[in-house]
């Protein structure tokens, strides 16, 4: 299992991160997010969503729709787990058709999944305080660290 760490600095470095990552992602892909509010999930996902040409302006944290489709060069679904009470409401909202219909699925909330996802990226983040971020992605793909640097 490989696990790199970043620290960001800012939004923008955030956001380039999920750029790095997404253009080192072999699709279809599932990428979960683990961490608190106000970590920088969006941020990242907006980065991740801008490298496969959606405008970031489009791309929203879906607390209160569940689920938001994107379209650029790809079908990408974004969920958001957080008002889930686990696994059971996954089927109410139709989680488990988004792997068949989805070129990347974006999960924020992951630990609402309940069990482990097989070959999902992991995107770990913890708030440091002002704009700072522990980034750590967990299988995630060669070369993220380098497209950073």
């Amino acid at each position: 299992m490989s696990r790199t760490r970043f620290i960001t600095e800012s939004e923008a470095e955030t956001f380039a991160l999920g750029r790095a990552l997404a253009r080192r992602l072999a699709l279809p892909a599932t990428v979960l997010f683990f961490g608190e509010l106000g970590a920088g999930k969006t941020v990242f996902i907006r980065g991740m969503c801008r490298e496969l040409d959606v405008s970031p302006a489009d791309v929203r944290s879906p607390s209160f729709t569940l689920v938001n489709e994107y379209r650029g060069r790809c079908r990408v679904a974004h969920v958001d787990l957080y008002r889930l009470s686990g696994p059971a409401d996954l089927e109410s909202i139709g989680y488990h058709d988004l792997d068949e219909t989805a070129d990347l699925l974006l999960v924020e909330w992951a630990e609402r999944l309940g069990a482990a996802q097989p070959g999902a990226v992991e995107v770990r983040m913890e708030h440091l305080g002002d704009d700072r971020r522990r980034v750590t992605i967990v299988n995630g793909p060669d070369g993220v660290a380098a497209e950073t640097a």
